[in-house]
């Protein structure tokens, strides 16, 4: 049964979660303060956070910064903050998703089972260039190396790799990573793409961009043989 860590601290909206998450089989955990949801996450057996941006003792997103740089443990963000900036800064830093108040726990519950969908699935073989996916870890691999991604990352990387050098447009991405189809801005598949980018570069294979840019078009996958 799966764990789901509830960071939030309103009662009443935290037991509202809980009920409907245990009603769908699921384990629930709640917590109303910051520091309590990062010790949880680091005692390492939690499948996902939902997490509250307004916290008495912390900033949500500084809560899903510091849970980031030591696991990737899927992470829903809950807010009332809808402004695109807000929507997008959530997820450059890291978060699975983002849910704004008001919403539907059924909504909530529907996420939280995409996000471990995506999360469950087996690792993939090596695509063209030895580049090869583990979905246990939210991983990419290459030659020994490991890079850890978020699951935006990994599934924008798993998308890429299905047929390494076809052409992915934006809108394509945006169906792969949003699959309750929501409307987002080209700016967020770009901001992810450009982390994705530094992520590969940086700990796969030193200065290689194994991911081009066709103008006007959109994204493919590119071979470390292959010129940028």
């Amino acid at each position: 049964m799966a764990k789901i860590l509830i960071v939030e601290d309103e009662p009443r909206l935290a037991q509202l979660l809980a009920d409907y998450l245990r009603h769908s089989h699921f384990e629930p955990e709640q917590t109303g303060s910051a520091a309590d949801a990062e010790q949880r996450v680091r005692d390492g057996d939690l499948d996902a956070v939902l997490l509250d941006l307004m916290l008495p003792d912390g900033d949500g997103m500084e809560v899903c910064k510091a849970i980031r740089r030591f696991s990737q443990v899927p992470i829903l963000m809950i807010t009332a903050r809808v402004e695109e900036v807000d929507r997008l800064l959530g997820l450059e830093i890291g978060a699975d998703d983002y849910i704004c108040k008001p919403f539907s726990p059924r909504e909530v519950v529907a996420r939280v089972k995409a996000v471990l969908r995506r999360a469950g699935n087996a690792a993939q073989p090596p695509a063209e260039g030895g580049l090869a996916l583990d979905r246990h870890r939210f991983e990419a691999v290459h030659d020994g190396a490991r890079v850890a991604l978020t699951a935006i990352e990994f599934e924008l990387l798993a998308a890429l790799s299905r047929q390494a050098g076809r052409i992915w447009t934006r809108d394509q991405l945006m169906d792969v990573i949003y699959s309750d189809h929501r409307v987002v801005s080209d700016r967020t598949i770009d901001s992810h793409i450009r982390k994705l980018r530094r992520k590969l570069s940086e700990g796969l294979t030193g200065d290689h961009d194994w991911i081009g840019s066709v103008y006007g078009v959109g994204y493919r996958l590119q071979n470390p043989d292959e010129e940028t």
